[in-house]
């Protein structure tokens, strides 16, 4: 019997140990991967959203600030809606985004009315009871153009 080679017990014990550790450690990587890239998405649509409601604002006419809206995911639009706001055909969020609010605001550059400081907030559903953890916060200046 001392001519056979093989494992012993010990040996196969510690390689299955040490399999077991290294596997653990991968697939905590690629959790932590995938929780990264979920976030990234979200970021991006975020940022996107923002971005397509900045410019959708400033395509419209000059409206006398202050003024402020909501678009929530799912329900109508709320706030104090500006002059150029139509009621009978308001603004949703467009399709994909279920799960964002967008909040924008509007008020004059310190004592300049006919300068507007407009604010464009957007947030992930699970955060709307803290708006303050908004997702993209995305700020620009509109004037009177006469």
């Amino acid at each position: 019997m001392k001519s056979e080679k093989g494992f012993s017990l010990a040996e196969v014990m510690i390689a299955i140990a040490l399999l077991g550790i290294i596997s653990v450690a991968l697939l905590s990587a690629m959790a932590t991967a995938s929780k990264a890239a979920f976030i990234a998405d979200k970021q991006a649509s975020a940022e996107s959203l923002a971005r397509s409601e900045m410019e959708y604002v400033k395509s419209q006419n000059y409206s006398a600030a202050p003024w402020s809206y909501e678009l929530p995911s799912g329900t109508s639009p709320t706030g104090k809606f500006p002059a150029w706001w139509d009621e009978d055909n308001p603004r949703t969020l467009p399709p994909g985004y279920e799960g964002y609010t967008v909040s924008v605001s509007a008020g004059p550059l310190y004592t300049v009315n006919d300068i507007q400081t407009i604010t464009v907030l957007v947030y992930h559903l699970y955060d709307a009871e803290h708006p303050e953890d908004y997702a993209v916060k995305l700020e620009s200046y509109r004037s009177m153009r006469l």
